[in-house]
């Protein structure tokens, strides 16, 4: 029987600080996984995401395929800039193109000398659709409503967004997971703040996430969603804190672009620091 070795990097995502942020499984040459053995690599892992490194296949760097627990995404943000840090370090690029299933994300890449610090990802444009009916997402999150139209930004994954009074209010919640899951497929965000200073949780129970520590995908919906209903200009730069509540404290950065009328591709921002190198072993039996 052979043995095949599956190795992979762990880092912290939307972080300066080693043991905070977001986990992420980079699986850093995935060629002759299928996608069924990814799954269960990444339910083995049980990080919100995981992502395998791929050969490119067409104008980007590389080709990733990213996985939650449960199922895979077209795009999530904190795997794509967790693997640009870990492929653009050694690849020495101002800018990483990645192949995602919603399209190329480029990440432009900040170095202190020749260490990558920061990035930013151009992420892909969301199709916007109003909810109708959010009293079911209401109840489930235990508020009692949103102070902003309650608006389905759809990139790759979904998220819909519930505003609130307040930070302490956005602290204090604490959902039904389970009705949750019956209400809404997409991811539930609630958020609060000020300026351009904002926190936010993050509950997607569909997706085997009951709370993720920092949501890329997520900010720069998020953005959008200020700039377009005037909380925020666009071209703005905003502060995000979330995870702070599961103690994985972390910091994103976003702006939105375009109009109300034409939203723009919106960049996401933030560092990651990389904390484990590991390996799979096992045997394979014969066909």
């Amino acid at each position: 029987m052979a043995v095949t070795t599956i190795r992979y990097v762990v880092c912290d995502v939307f972080t300066d600080q080693a043991l905070a942020g977001n986990q992420l499984a980079v699986f850093t040459n995935a060629t002759g996984l299928t996608g069924a053995m990814m799954q269960k690599l990444a339910r083995e892992m049980n990080f919100s995401e995981s992502v395998f490194v791929l050969r490119s296949e067409g104008t980007g760097h590389a080709r990733l395929r990213i996985f939650t627990p449960t199922r895979e995404l077209k795009f999530a943000g904190h795997p794509v800039l967790g693997a640009a840090f870990v492929l653009g370090q050694p690849m020495q690029l101002d800018e990483i193109r990645l192949e995602t299933g919603a399209g190329v994300v480029p990440v432009k890449l900040e170095r202190q000398g020749a260490l990558v610090v920061f990035g930013w990802m151009r992420q892909p444009i969301p199709v916007i659709t109003p909810v109708e009916s959010p009293a079911a997402i209401f109840e489930a999150l235990g508020v009692p409503g949103s102070t902003l139209p309650v608006e389905h930004y759809d990139l790759g994954p979904g998220h819909v967004f519930v505003a609130l009074e307040s930070r302490e209010a956005v602290a204090a919640v604490k959902p039904d997971l389970a009705a949750l899951a019956r209400a809404i497929e997409a991811g539930a965000n609630v958020f609060a703040g000020e300026g351009t200073s904002f926190k936010t949780r993050l509950f997607a129970p569909r997706h085997g996430v009951d709370e993720d520590p920092a949501t890329g995908s997520a900010a720069g919906p998020l953005a959008l969603h200020l700039a377009r209903h005037g909380r925020i200009g666009f071209g703005d730069t905003i502060t995000i804190e979330q995870g702070a509540e599961i103690g994985r404290p972390s910091t994103l950065y976003a702006r939105a672009h375009g109009s109300r009328e034409e939203p723009g591709a919106p960049e996401v921002g933030g560092s990651a620091v990389v904390v484990a190198h590991g390996e799979f072993r096992f045997r394979v039996l014969p066909a």
